[in-house]
C-alpha cells in the first residue's frame, strides 16, 4: 500500500472552480487553447500528484526513477532522439507522431509554464512534469489521435482513471456533454467513456520507465499494458467524420475556411 503524503507546499488544499469555469468555457470555445488545460488543472487536481506520487516511490522502479529524477522533456526533446528507434517500436510511433503532428516535449512544457509549480525543485513537480511530458506517449499508446477533439477528449478520461485529478474528469465530462448538442448523438460521448473504462483496466503508465519503454516493440507493449483496442473511439472516428471528431478545434475551421477560400 502506497504511503500517505503531506500536500504541495504553498497550496491551500481547495479547489479553484471560479477559474476552472471560466478556463473550460474558454477550452470548449476554442480547444486548441491548451493553456487553458493547465489552467484547469491547477484548479481542480488537488492532492492528485501527491497521491500519485506515494504510489510511484512505493515500487522499486519507481522509487528509483525518482531517485533520479530525470526530467523527460529534456531527454525527448533532443534533435534526433525519438528517430533513434526501430521500425516497429514504441519510439518509432512517437517519431512519427511527432513529424505528423509537430508537436514537441518542450512546445508542452513551455505551454504549461502558467503553473508557478510546474518549476519548482520539488519531488511532486518533479513527477508533475513527468505526467504532463508523457502526455504524448500516452496518445500513441492509447491510439488516441492527438489533433482531433475526440482523441484529446478520450485521453483525458483515461487520464482520469489513471492518475486521478478531477481537472481530467472535468474537461472530458464538458466535452462529452457539448457534443451531445454539436453532434446530435451519443457517439462521442460512449468514447470518451470508453477511454475511462480503458484507463481503469490498463496497468499503471505512470509508472513505466519511458526511456525503456520506447524501445519496445508498441504490439507487445499495449498487450503488456493491458490497452485493449479502442473499439468505441474508432466507430465514433469514422461515423462522425473529420469536421464533428474535432468539433472543438478552431484550428480545423480556420484550416477548412482556408481551403474553401482557395477553392473558390
Amino acid at each position: 500500500m502506497a504511503a500517505t503524503l503531506p500536500p504541495f507546499p504553498g497550496t491551500t488544499g481547495r479547489r479553484d472552480w471560479r477559474t476552472a469555469f471560466d478556463a473550460i468555457r474558454k477550452l470548449l470555445a476554442n480547444g486548441d487553447d491548451t493553456t487553458q488545460v493547465f489552467r484547469i488543472m491547477r484548479s481542480l487536481n488537488v492532492g492528485a500528484t501527491p497521491k500519485s506520487y506515494a504510489q510511484f516511490i512505493a515500487t522499486e522502479e519507481g522509487g528509483r526513477m525518482a531517485y533520479e529524477r530525470i526530467e523527460l522533456a529534456q531527454v525527448l526533446s533532443q534533435p534526433g532522439f525519438a528517430r533513434q528507434f526501430a521500425p516497429g517500436t514504441v519510439g518509432a510511433a512517437y517519431n512519427h507522431f511527432l513529424e505528423s503532428t509537430g508537436y514537441s516535449a518542450d512546445g508542452l512544457a513551455e505551454v504549461s509554464k502558467i503553473n508557478r509549480e510546474e518549476d519548482m525543485p520539488h519531488p511532486y513537480a518533479w513527477f508533475g512534469r513527468r505526467v504532463r511530458d508523457t502526455h504524448d506517449i500516452w496518445h500513441v499508446m492509447t491510439g488516441y489521435k492527438a489533433d482531433e477533439s475526440l482523441g484529446e477528449a478520450a485521453l483525458v478520461a483515461f487520464s482520469y482513471a489513471q492518475v486521478g485529478g478531477l481537472g481530467w474528469a472535468f474537461i472530458g465530462g464538458a466535452a462529452a456533454l457539448k457534443s451531445l448538442r454539436v453532434t446530435k448523438g451519443t457517439l462521442f460521448a460512449r468514447a470518451v467513456w470508453e477511454g475511462y473504462r480503458r484507463g481503469r483496466k490498463a496497468k499503471w503508465l505512470a509508472g513505466e520507465d519511458y526511456l525503456k519503454l520506447l524501445a519496445e516493440p508498441i504490439d507487445a507493449a499495449r498487450a503488456r499494458l493491458g490497452l485493449s483496442e479502442p473499439v468505441a473511439y474508432l466507430t465514433a472516428q469514422r461515423e462522425l467524420g473529420e469536421e464533428m471528431a474535432s468539433y472543438l478545434s478552431q484550428r480545423r475551421d480556420k484550416n477548412a475556411a482556408t481551403e474553401e477560400r482557395l477553392a473558390a
